[in-house]
């Protein structure tokens, strides 16, 4: 299952220098001017977990195999990207090809880091680039939502569909208003709308890049954002991209230290990687064993059958029964042989809806 954020953001608020320290390399050239990423970089990063660690620990596992995330470093958007500016069609297709937003404002004062626009306000930038989104959003509804009314009139089923889910999101994105906010009335008009892929139907995680003295905390310009994340029912989350930097060459212990010294319990990214996760509706199932610990990635609300076809598609095609241990019942009773004794190894079928942490064993037949 390979899901992808787009980190996006106005020129010079430090999106980049994330990117770099995220996935721990220099695949991004971080620099000092406008565009200075003009293809999408792609970093494959591993969802922070403890209770993998845990698991392999009881099981004695060789290998520990985390679930994981793709971060997409978009290049940077100024106004007018909706009519083809600067790079504005280049970044609504790579846009369009993630699965979230993750964007990154500038919550610091620093005069030697030039502004796109010459100064420092979080929420106009975050309007920026919303406003773009929501422009190439708007001009794409104007044609389709016409067209599917014309021939909804004809009798055409999908057409109905479409005219109604799509009409609702036109109505708030010419009220200004993200096509997130849509709600779909069942099924079938989920399908539509997901179908439609509108840029501003992507779940946003605001990261607000601020000044290294402001990274436990935050400070005013981050509270802005927290609030319009707050009423948006978005989320937000406060790194400090230069910390992030330099942590990227510390081994662990080094790392661990300097954090204390900042009164940081954890890396900025750590909560990046889980809030991006968390973002997707995605959860963590786990398989334990001798040769390996690993973990796999759901939809909330997956069942059983759903969540083997992660591993493999026959897994899915020809489920029986998963063997499953709650997370918490595997660690208190020291792995798979206390569980079972305990009766807390359960059989569950094809209706089960696989929980969080659960630790599973799927039996098939193909």
């Amino acid at each position: 299952m390979g899901f992808r954020c787009g980190i996006v953001g106005l020129p010079n608020v430090g999106k980049s220098t994330l990117f770099n320290a995220l996935t721990e390399t220099q695949a991004a050239q971080a620099a000092n001017y406008p565009f200075c990423t003009i293809e999408p970089n792609v970093g494959q990063v591993a969802v922070p977990d403890e209770r993998l660690d845990k698991l392999a620990a009881i099981a004695g596992s060789a290998k520990i195999i985390p679930t994981q995330l793709a971060f997409v470093d978009i290049a940077g958007l100024v106004k007018g990207a909706s009519k083809g500016e600067g790079l504005g069609n280049q970044f609504l297709g790579n846009i369009r090809e993630v699965d979230a937003i993750v964007h990154v404002l500038r919550c610091f004062e620093d005069d030697d880091i030039q502004h796109v626009a010459n100064k420092v306000d979080p929420l106009s930038d975050a309007e920026v680039v919303e406003t773009e989104l929501m422009l190439a959003d708007l001009e794409s509804l104007e044609k389709r939502v016409p067209a599917a009314a014309k021939k909804a009139t004809g009798g055409d089923k999908e057409a109905k569909i479409m005219t109604s889910v799509l009409g609702q999101a036109l109505d708030l994105l010419r009220d200004g208003k993200p096509a997130r906010l849509t709600e779909p009335k069942d099924d079938e008009e989920a399908r539509v709308f997901a179908q439609a892929q509108l840029l501003t139907a992507k779940p946003v995680l605001y990261v607000c890049n601020v000044a290294e003295e402001d990274a436990a905390k935050g400070n005013a310009l981050s509270d802005q954002v927290f609030e319009k994340a707050k009423a948006e029912g978005a989320q937000a989350v406060v790194v400090s991209a230069a910390i992030e930097a330099e942590l990227v060459g510390m081994d662990p212990e080094e790392r661990a230290e300097y954090l204390k010294e900042l009164g940081l319990d954890e890396t900025g990214l750590a909560r990046v990687i889980r809030a991006g996760y968390e973002l997707l509706g995605l959860k963590t199932f786990f398989t334990v064993g001798p040769k390996e610990a690993r973990a796999w990635t759901f939809h909330t609300g997956a069942k059983a059958p759903q969540a083997a076809g992660e591993i493999h598609t026959d897994f899915e095609k020809g489920f029986i029964r998963a063997e499953t241990i709650a997370y918490g019942d595997y660690v208190a009773l020291s792995g798979e042989a206390g569980a079972r004794e305990a009766g807390k190894l359960r059989q569950e079928g094809k209706d089960y809806v696989v929980q969080d942490g659960d630790v599973l064993h799927f039996k098939f037949n193909v």
